[in-house]
């Protein structure tokens, strides 16, 4: 039996073999596909899942009302940006805790909390366009709805928000992740490589970034830049640079001095080969490691510029903002609508967390 001895198959192999690893991998999976298909996950696939229901705002978990859907005038919309970015509902959503029905109208009493009576309105066939009897009104415009996390503080479904909501953490991560790679692996592999005034220069720059408090210099960024949904994105990717270059710079300085680098002088290949071909693809093992917890430290960062009020700008749910809107009802008797989206914040970073422990463990020459 021939065993392969591929570097690349055997850090598999003893991958495979890391529960932590394989499950957080397995779990950072499933989130990227419920990111994907939020909208279509989603109970409210409108946009950004703001369909406000205040009469039944701050709703336990697993609540069920009935719904009067009134239609409106459709706006022209293809099925892609409906399955990114849902779907522009112009429909009104009326919460009813009761409805009669007359010879040319409908009679609905609208939800009220505590159970009080409240007023009752018609609404004739001229609101149902596609209909030509009011007895066909319950069947197709009247539906029971439930709430599987409850509501938040404008009733609106916080399933949907929190689903919708991935997409934040996870793009804020992949987006400033990249930035920190694309700046700290040039910057890094050119001080190792040049040395000198230029190595000076540049760790000069890494440790003035490096000094200031990445929450602070990320704040002064994004007022800079303004507030908004790109602007956290390119904030919180020029704060992280800084240690993948350090790194990166740490790796070259090794790397350069081994006899295959020499050995590509003598056949007189210029530096950017050098680099690109031969120092690099064997000086980014930590750096692989290192994005790991530099995603994690996004999604941290993101969330907490949420709660701030300064990252994702409503409506646009971001887990951050969910519970810099719900922080208060932790003494006001209803903690789950703050401390859903604190779970969900700590699983994604823990799993991120794992997973870098575990390709520490195959890709650590050492303990092979």
């Amino acid at each position: 039996m021939v065993h392969s001895t591929s570097l690349t198959k055997l850090a598999l192999q003893k991958f495979q073999k890391n529960f932590w690893g394989v499950f957080s991998l397995s779990f950072l999976v499933l989130c990227v596909l419920v990111a994907l298909f939020a909208y279509a996950l989603a109970p409210d696939d409108s946009q950004n899942a703001n369909q406000m229901h205040l009469s039944i705002h701050s709703k336990a978990p697993g609540f069920t009302v009935q719904m009067l859907t009134l239609p409106s005038e459709e706006i022209s919309q293809n099925s892609l940006s409906t399955f990114f970015f849902g779907r522009k509902n112009t429909l009104t959503e009326i919460p009813i805790s009761g409805y009669i029905l007359k010879e040319n109208a409908i009679e609905i009493t609208p939800y009220i909390p505590e159970g009080e009576a409240g007023i009752s309105k018609e609404y004739g066939l001229n609101y149902f366009p596609s209909i030509s009897q009011i007895s066909e009104v319950p069947q197709q415009y009247i539906s029971e709805k439930t709430f599987l996390l409850g509501t938040d503080k404008y009733g609106r479904d916080l399933l949907s928000r929190m689903l919708i909501g991935i997409r934040i953490s996870l793009s804020i991560g992949f987006v400033a992740v990249l930035i920190s790679l694309l700046i700290g692996i040039s910057l890094g592999a050119i001080a190792g490589y040049f040395g000198g005034k230029i190595d000076a220069a540049i760790m000069w720059l890494i440790n003035v970034t490096w000094s200031i408090p990445t929450l602070l210099l990320v704040i002064a960024i994004t007022l800079a830049l303004g507030k908004g949904f790109w602007q956290v994105f390119i904030a919180v990717g020029l704060t992280m640079w800084v240690e993948v270059a350090r790194i990166v710079r740490g790796q070259v300085l090794g790397v350069k001095q081994m006899q295959f680098v020499t050995a590509a002088r003598a056949l007189g290949f210029n530096d950017w080969r050098i680099i690109t071909h031969h120092i690099l693809p064997n000086s980014l093992a930590p750096v692989i490691i290192i994005s790991a917890a530099n995603f994690a430290s996004a999604i941290l960062i993101e969330s907490g510029l949420s709660f701030l009020g300064i990252g994702a700008q409503p409506p646009m749910p971001s887990w951050g903002g969910i519970i810099k809107d719900h922080y208060s009802y932790i003494i006001l008797g209803k903690p789950y609508l703050a401390i859903i989206p604190g779970l969900a914040i700590m699983s994604l970073v823990t799993a991120f967390m794992l997973l870098g422990n575990a390709l520490r463990d195959v890709l650590d020459v050492k303990s092979s």
